[in-house]
């Protein structure tokens, strides 16, 4: 259905594989003003869809890939699209998010979001181009690599003419439904909770998307404008215009073991004392080639480097820590390899490191061998193809470390939250972290959990231990972060939320004040929580919410914007509720919670219980974990 409103295409495609229908579903103004795009309208659609009682890999499983109103807008990092599904990995909702060029022809070509059900029953890739959508035999690219399937792609479309397109496709792991397969879109990935495998049971080897429509924008000269404000107000900024693009995510290593986040030897010590062969500074310095960036990103945080003469994409924080102090390698050419080795095949990176990690721990336990042990590498890249393609002792680590947990025992160190794997922050000293990885809807995943470590560590410094005001902190955290996914942004545009001299100046004054208070305001944030519409201005640090108007002429304050954020978690909470998720599934790893970091210090765990309750009062879901339905109509969700 066309729009009123700016940045969206007014169009909403269906495609069911099985009979190769294509319909248009019905999404009006009205759902836009609520669900605003990408993840959040994805989960307003899997609501409509889902009973409870879908299986992941069945055919009755729908994907939902969508973009933002912002999608090529040219606001900066705008260039993400979202796929969202039922994992196979965890049971629940997955959203996945991606920086690849997908998104943005997928909008060319004059969709918001495409909507995949049924199963194909061959082999299939599917071209879009404007209004066609052409069934494809992918016989000749089942089995294929990343690289060659997209060398494949390109070389089809070059045939016929086309030369500027998107694509998305998977690899073996995607194929032969590893729980934890990736999509991917270029060099970029769609990569947590097993969304490739999704592709696969559905026999999609790739997507491509070209199209001639022009992205409307409301008012071009003053989205221009702000815009270029906006850019120049990240390239100033500390974290968006030095640490990122100087060293990309990898150089939050050296802070991260600074304040004992790093995870290492599975998530057994928040300190690796090789850090600094594996850390941001040894990769620029030995490593790097030349930063990149996605389509309209002014941050370039990507790193470039060197495999078997190729050049390939480095490895982002998660992959650096993990495959190096998480399981005691201090090769840091080994993680570049096993990184573009992992991306070849389709597979996410941290779910792989860590069901790797708990192999090691429960080999040195004595529950299970399966060849692995900490600090030996000479194995690992055969490990790789033996997951992707489920050989061997592969085939079960292809199911994720909840699945061996649970066959071999050690669920106390299957580093985990409802079956997705954690990410590579050690939460032992950052408590508001700890929360999120538990309570966050698509499992063990730093993003979805609000990223609080950025107050307990990475930012600021404020207490990394009290349970004091994380909850409240958590939820607005949450909500802001997804909204920025939903508009169709990079969250490392949030970096910039807080002032620069706060991080340039640590020990100043303002700083230190600013840390002091963190945890004694909770009754405030609790306030606006519970009603943002106070909030009817925009903050000078937060650029977010001026560029709707002039984009997308949608009003919008940073109280609409927290509370759109809001109704998309909420709305994903429910659905994940009818598929049995209650209190009893926001857990940690019992490490995590009852053996604390320092024995010297029994404060250096994860205090989780007290946090729970006071997160669940704060987003008013009932003591099981249940959205209430006074909370649902509130929301607008009923």
């Amino acid at each position: 259905m066309k729009s009123k409103y700016g940045g969206y295409m007014g169009k909403v495609v269906q495609l069911d594989l099985s009979t190769r229908e294509i319909t248009e579903y019905p999404w009006t103004d009205k759902d836009r003003e609520l669900y605003i795009g990408g993840k959040i309208m994805a989960a307003k659609i899997l609501s409509d869809n889902f009973t409870g009682k879908e299986n992941p890999l069945g055919e009755e499983n729908i994907i939902v890939i969508s973009t933002g109103p912002l999608t090529g807008t040219g606001a900066p990092s705008s260039s993400r699209f979202n796929i969202s599904t039922l994992s196979p990995l965890t049971g629940i909702l997955a959203s996945s998010n991606c920086g690849g060029s997908f998104g943005y022809y997928l909008k060319k070509a004059g969709y918001d979001a495409l909507i995949l059900k049924g199963r194909c029953e061959k082999h299939s890739w599917i071209e879009i181009n404007n209004n066609k959508f052409i069934f494809h035999t992918a016989d000749d690219m089942w089995g294929t690599k990343i690289n060659e399937c997209q060398q494949m792609l390109e070389e089809k479309l070059n045939k016929t003419g086309k030369s500027k397109y998107g694509h998305i496709c998977i690899g073996p792991a995607g194929e032969n439904l590893v729980k934890y397969a990736a999509v991917l879109s270029g060099e970029r990935a769609a990569g947590r909770a097993g969304v490739g495998a999704v592709f696969g049971a559905k026999n999609i080897k790739a997507i491509t998307a070209a199209g001639n429509h022009t992205i409307p924008v409301y008012d071009k000269e003053k989205t221009t404008q702000w815009n270029k404000k906006w850019f120049k107000y990240l390239k100033k900024h500390p974290l968006t215009g030095n640490q990122l693009p100087k060293l990309g995510t990898a150089g939050l290593v050296s802070s991260m073991q600074m304040c004992g986040l790093l995870a290492t030897k599975n998530y057994t010590y928040g300190k690796n004392l090789d850090f600094e062969k594996v850390n941001g500074e040894t990769l620029a310095e030995q490593y790097n080639v030349v930063n990149k960036g996605c389509l309209t990103c002014p941050i370039k945080c990507a790193r470039t480097v060197t495999v078997d003469g190729k050049s390939v994409k480095g490895p982002e924080l998660e992959t650096l820590g993990l495959l190096a102090g998480g399981i005691l390698n201090d090769d840091l050419s080994l993680v570049n390899r096993w990184n573009y080795e992992l991306d070849e095949l389709g597979m996410d990176t941290i779910s792989a490191a860590n069901t790797i990690s708990y192999a090691m721990e429960a080999k040195e336990k004595g529950l299970w061998d399966a060849g692995l042990s900490f600090g030996r590498t000479d194995n690992i890249s055969q490990i790789w193809e033996d997951i992707a393609y489920r050989r061997g002792v592969g085939d079960e680590l292809a199911e994720g470390s909840r699945y061996l947990s649970k066959k071999y025992g050690g669920e106390d160190f299957a580093m985990n939250v409802k079956g997705l794997e954690l990410a590579a922050y050690e939460p032992r000293m950052a408590a508001g972290q700890g929360l999120g990885y538990a309570v966050s809807n698509r499992g063990g995943c730093h993003l979805n959990g609000g990223y609080l470590v950025i107050l307990e560590g990475l930012g600021l410094r404020t207490n990394p231990n009290t349970p004091k005001a994380k909850a409240d902190f958590t939820m607005l955290f949450q909500d802001l972060m997804e909204m920025i996914s939903a508009s169709g942004q990079c969250l490392f545009t949030s970096y910039a939320f807080f002032p620069g001299f706060l991080i340039t100046q640590p020990n100043g004054p303002i700083t230190k004040a600013a840390n002091a208070a963190i945890p004694h305001i909770g009754w405030a944030l609790r306030f606006i929580n519970k009603n943002p519409e106070l909030l009817a201005l925009h903050l000078p640090v937060f650029h977010h919410t001026k560029i709707f108007p002039y984009a997308v002429n949608m009003p919008m304050t940073f109280g609409k914007y927290i509370r759109c954020g809001e109704r998309g978690y909420t709305l994903e909470r429910e659905v994940n509720a009818r598929f049995g998720i209650t209190e009893k599934d926001d857990k940690l790893p019992e490490k995590l919670t009852k053996v604390p970091q320092d024995a010297n210090n029994p404060k250096t765990v994860v205090p989780l219980a007290t946090m729970k309750k006071n997160y669940y009062a704060a987003r008013g879901w009932d003591k099981n974990g249940v959205p209430t339905e006074k909370t649902l109509r509130k929301l607008k969700i009923r």
